[in-house]
């Protein structure tokens, strides 16, 4: 017979299993009856909460929820969907005691008896309020290093677009000249359809530049690559001198993507300024985009992707610097010539859209730069309180 005072007996283990939940502060760790009603709680609860037990205990657990979430119906959602499902996650604002809130990882599961009945729910919550303000920081702080590299990108554009302006100007003025003093009507029209003809190009130039540098939120939709790659490619014969040759090469019909697509095409003008700046003198660049299947040879990726293809002729990379390129601030350009942040937003903005960039570069042969994204997946089944 196995004496009360054995660890073993269920006696002493369920009194040890309540000291080590007790024992717990940065978790709430407490039971629910199926009904969602409050029938135990731990000092971690009070600790995050504010409330003492003898406050709690059958209180339905929808007194932790902010007011809208209530008229939501949230607890409610949550409660059925943990006993239908055996568990139920949610991350969202939580309330103390006193009022204020909080920002809670929160999780239900089920618990059963031997005969496997539902007995109750063990819901844990964690204050998670430092981490998301953590994150909103690291985030504002992407987005202003999104914004720098727009202005250096637009800096580098600058000297292109002014030669371009300037030659539009040219003919508005010549035309507009010739139009005043000539007396002839067809060729007065014939003027007139040059300066139309040139301000409507200097028009779409401009919006393309609006539509670039413009400071906006992070716009995640579904985008046909071909169009980010004409919008692109619009800026960037602007920024080449005539000595390098650009090849655009799409796949018909390229499936959609999910990404932003001023991030997009932030990245893409990294990839081909890197590219430009590896050519010495004439020189080649090509931007293919096609549709391809991994299974794993790339960062472990499988399924279906989209790839963006800068391939330069190029000096190439040394291989001792080939594992840095990505590195922030890392650069082997000249003082006032790059910040050594192009690269690692490219690296960046692959890793958070779920994809990769890949390098293969020889001293002497030039560099090929893959950025693989993945396709857009229509979503069959809505998540609950994803």
């Amino acid at each position: 017979m196995v004496s009360t005072d054995s660890p073993d007996h269920p006696v002493m283990s369920a009194l040890r299993y309540e000291q080590l939940v007790q024992s717990v502060v940065d978790y709430a760790i407490y039971m629910l009856d199926p009904s969602g009603h409050v029938v135990s709680w731990n000092s971690g609860a009070q600790r995050i909460k504010g409330y003492r037990a003898d406050e709690v205990i059958g209180q339905h657990f929808s007194l932790f929820f902010t007011p809208q979430d209530c008229i939501e119906g949230l607890p409610e959602r949550l409660l059925r969907q943990a006993l239908e499902q055996g568990v139920a996650q949610h991350e969202g604002w939580r309330v103390r005691k006193d009022g204020t809130q909080f920002w809670a990882l929160a999780a239900l599961d089920v618990i059963r008896d031997e005969q496997g009945r539902i007995v109750g729910l063990a819901k844990v919550t964690r204050d998670i309020t430092d981490r998301r303000e953590s994150a909103l920081q690291l985030d504002a702080m992407r987005a202003q290093l999104f914004q720098a590299q727009k202005l250096e990108a637009l800096g580098q554009l600058t000297g292109g677009l002014a030669h371009d302006f300037n030659n539009m100007l040219t003919i508005i003025i010549s035309s507009a000249r010739l139009a005043l003093t000539t007396q002839d009507p067809a060729r007065a029209q014939r003027m007139l359809q040059h300066i139309l003809d040139a301000g409507q190009r200097g028009t779409e130039l401009t919006q393309q530049l609006l539509s670039f540098a413009r400071h906006r939120k992070l716009d995640v939709a579904c985008i046909a690559p071909a169009n980010v790659v004409a919008a692109t490619h619009g800026l960037l014969e602007h920024a080449l001198p005539d000595s390098i040759d650009l090849q655009v090469l799409l796949q018909p019909d390229l499936p959609l993507i999910e990404v932003d697509a001023g991030q997009l095409q932030m990245v893409l003008l990294n990839l081909l300024f890197n590219a430009r700046d590896a050519i010495a003198g004439p020189g080649r660049i090509s931007l293919t985009v096609d549709g391809v299947e991994l299974a794993g040879e790339v960062e472990g990726l499988h399924g279906g992707f989209v790839r963006f293809e800068v391939e330069d002729s190029g000096e190439g990379i040394a291989a001792a610097i080939l594992p840095r390129i990505f590195e922030p601030f890392f650069t082997t350009k000249p003082f006032g010539k790059g910040t050594g942040l192009g690269l690692s937003q490219v690296y960046g903005f692959a890793r958070q859209s779920g994809g990769a960039i890949h390098v293969e570069s020889e001293v002497g042969r030039g560099t090929c730069m893959q950025l693989y994204l993945p396709i857009y997946q229509a979503r069959t089944e809505s998540q609950l309180d994803r």
